[in-house]
């Protein structure tokens, strides 16, 4: 399994991204390296497995980089939780608060079934927005979220304090 302080040699650091005063925890060069990147996806595939769930579902964009391969990984079928527009059958929405406005994301309205067990997948747990977001999509079709995991958990952003009830998991913690 890779080591908390292994990922954190990789993610780089971008100062001020995307706007100024904000340091942006970069998971790209994780992504680049394969060994990591395989050895993430089997860290975050076990944390999954535990959970028991039927589906990944995965947040745009990078979520879907991690979760796709996480649901090949463990037998089971991927559903994406896209920005507002971008999925072309039925949906459904929720916004969700930014510092500066809001924001929406959809899921087919046909993605999950009722009682589907359910593990919700992205690569940064910051505010808890979309994640929040992503959960309330899944319970409205009927799902059971039984658990959500992240590489990287901003701490200091209490973004889990949003997910009060879930169990959350974060390979890195800043």
């Amino acid at each position: 399994m890779i080591r908390e302080e292994t990922l954190k040699e990789l993610i780089r650091d971008v100062p001020d991204f995307p706007t100024d005063g904000v340091l942006f925890r970069d998971i790209t060069p994780v992504l680049q390296d394969a060994r990591a990147f395989r050895e993430v996806v089997y860290a975050m595939a076990g944390k999954v497995k535990e959970m028991k769930p039927d589906l990944i579902v995965g947040i745009e964009s990078r979520g879907f980089i991690l979760g796709a391969p996480i649901a090949l990984e463990l037998g089971l079928g991927f559903v994406p939780v896209r920005k507002l527009g971008k999925l072309p059958a039925e949906t459904i929405r929720a916004e969700y608060a930014l510092e500066y406005g809001t924001n929406t994301v959809e899921i087919h309205k046909d993605a999950i079934g009722p009682g589907q067990r359910v593990a919700i997948v992205d690569d940064l747990l910051a505010t808890g927005g979309t994640a929040a977001a992503s959960v309330q999509l899944s319970e409205e079709l009927g799902g059971k979220v039984v658990g959500l995991v992240f590489l990287v958990e901003l701490t200091f952003l209490n973004g889990r304090s949003r997910l009060t009830g879930y169990r959350t998991e974060a390979l890195v913690q800043y």
